[in-house]
């Protein structure tokens, strides 16, 4: 061996040698990290890592400078790459994900957005009202809003007998009527919910569109109940899922406008960079929008049959609808003051 590589040795082992101890704590501190995260250490832990990996990184470079062997080298430059990432990279765990989405992120997205909540709102409303108007008026015009696998037999000609009956009793054969019904009204509304949110991009026209034709459906339906003198029993039936499942269409019409109006109005930024941001809202609200149709579903499939009472049904839908108002309107305030134009999830 010649006189340099000996010597090379020795530096090497000294320096390890005055900083193996550093060397060890620091690794051990990253694997905890590594294994719980960040908010497994103490203050002091957390402290003690931001130090210790300053102090391997002039290691490093102390140890590049004079050139000391390959393998110390290589660990001390693994050492430091992982201690990288333990002090600097955010390790968000699922649970914070999900959890900030809920406590935070998700009801600021529909705080900022109640401008175009309420547009979606009142397009959906005229719809209705206008709907309701003209069937109540001319009974014909209920087929040209209700499309026929929508109607299940409810129209214009139905009796009062017939229509209550689907709404109240516990008959079998009705109880079937009224479940397929509803299943279709839920896949009808799913996938208005989808296209109103993904076809905001078209300058939201498409959005409007389908919320005003949602609306008059709605409309139509409540003239011929109204009509036999069952709009209050309508009301009561479709609160306790309705109230979740039209809210979800308007948030997702919501998002699918603000889509619309990015691309519309860009401002300052290029329309790409205008739909980029008005994204990160959009996308929450089609989420939120996503988990109250699933929401509306399992009230649907449970509430439907286990539930007959008026006040009960009432109590239910509107008493669910005043728990998300509260959600939307009570968290996240005072944490991440609301930006205008989004936060990460």
């Amino acid at each position: 061996m010649s006189t340099d590589a000996s010597q090379q040795l020795i530096r090497s082992s000294r320096f390890r040698q005055t900083r193996e101890a550093e060397w060890k704590r620091l690794s051990d501190l990253v694997a905890k990290v590594e294994t719980w995260g960040r908010t497994r250490l103490t203050l002091e832990e957390s402290l003690e890592l931001s130090a210790l990996y300053r102090q391997s990184i002039h290691a490093l470079s102390l140890a590049r400078e004079i050139s000391l062997d390959q393998a110390l080298l290589s660990y001390l430059e693994n050492l430091c790459a992982r201690a990288y990432f333990a002090v600097y990279a955010p390790r968000t765990s699922l649970a914070g994900i999900i959890g900030r989405f809920f406590g935070r992120s998700a009801p600021q997205a529909i705080r900022r957005s109640w401008k175009f909540l309420a547009l979606s709102f009142a397009i959906l409303v005229f719809g209705s009202w206008i709907a309701f108007q003209l069937t109540s008026t001319d009974p014909s015009w209920y087929y040209a809003f209700v499309p026929g696998d929508l109607s299940g037999g409810r129209g214009p000609n139905a009796s009062r007998e017939f229509l209550r009956s689907a709404i109240y009793d516990e008959d079998g054969h009705q109880l079937g009527r009224l479940a397929a019904f509803s299943t279709r009204l839920f896949t009808h509304n799913t996938q208005v919910a989808i296209f109103s949110f993904t076809l905001g991009v078209m300058a939201g026209l498409p959005t409007a569109f389908l919320t005003f034709y949602n609306g008059t459906i709605l409309g139509a339906f409540f003239a011929v109940h109204h009509a036999k003198g069952l709009s209050m029993d309508l009301f009561g039936w479709l609160s306790i899922h309705g109230v979740t499942e039209l809210a979800a269409l308007v948030i997702a019409a919501a998002g699918g406008l603000r889509l619309g109006a990015a691309v519309l109005f860009p401002g300052i930024y290029t329309r790409t960079e205008s739909l980029r941001r008005a994204g990160r809202d959009a996308t929450k609200l089609a989420l939120v929008a996503a988990l109250m149709l699933v929401a509306a579903g399992l009230l649907e499939g449970f509430g439907r049959q286990l539930v007959t009472d008026f006040t009960s049904r009432i109590a239910i839908g509107w008493g669910i609808g005043a728990l998300w108002l509260a959600w939307f309107v009570l968290a996240g305030r005072g944490e991440n003051r609301d930006s205008g134009h989004g936060d990460a999830p």
